[in-house]
């Protein structure tokens, strides 16, 4: 069997309107040609994100809880951010997050995975990486609105993954960065 992964397709947008421009991100409405016919697919344009895994000496894991208002939820997350900054690459995203989220440095920096969080609603995908060697930057960020009130743990990974296989942490970015984090750590040893 060929090696299995995505496969990239691209059929002919007949027609695409921008339904609604958003803050954040633009909803979006394409006609394609597809098969003998066409079809419509509304969509969230997303400029993509990044997520960091943060793990110390210790083999614990930086976790950060925040309110997210569509879920209601005081959700646990690791460090995360849009792609937003003209000319930024992921890696250079990953680790502004990590400042301004958690006011750490990296010295070591691993590509993790790269996930499409919704592909049948939004064209998002997060760049998840691997931060160690950490060390506290020289300035504490200030944090507003949902980040004003951020509560931030290291839970040793393994608790961190049972959590999220026992079902009492739903996050999908967290839950692939801590599974995916457990299994390269694993690998490496």
């Amino acid at each position: 069997m060929a090696e299995l992964r995505d496969e990239p397709f691209t059929p002919e947008v007949v027609s695409s309107e921008l339904v609604y421009a958003g803050r954040v991100w633009d909803v979006r409405s394409d006609t394609v040609r597809y098969g003998d016919g066409e079809i419509v697919r509304d969509y969230v344009d997303h400029p993509g994100a990044v997520a960091v895994v943060a793990v110390d000496e210790q083999g614990r894991v930086l976790l950060i809880q925040q309110y997210r208002h569509p879920i209601r939820h005081r959700n646990w997350e690791v460090p995360a951010g849009l792609l937003d900054v003209p000319g930024e690459r992921p890696v250079q995203a990953a680790q502004r997050e990590l400042a301004e989220e958690a006011d750490l440095a990296a010295s070591r920096w691993d590509d993790l995975v790269s996930i499409f969080t919704t592909p049948g609603g939004n064209d998002e995908v997060i760049h998840l990486f691997l931060a160690r060697d950490l060390r506290p930057v020289g300035e504490t960020f200030a944090r507003e609105e949902e980040e004003a009130d951020i509560r931030m743990e290291w839970v040793p990974l393994s608790e961190a993954v049972e959590a999220v296989l026992a079902g009492r942490m739903h996050n999908g970015i967290l839950a692939v960065g801590v599974l995916a984090a457990a299994e390269r750590l694993r690998r490496e040893d």
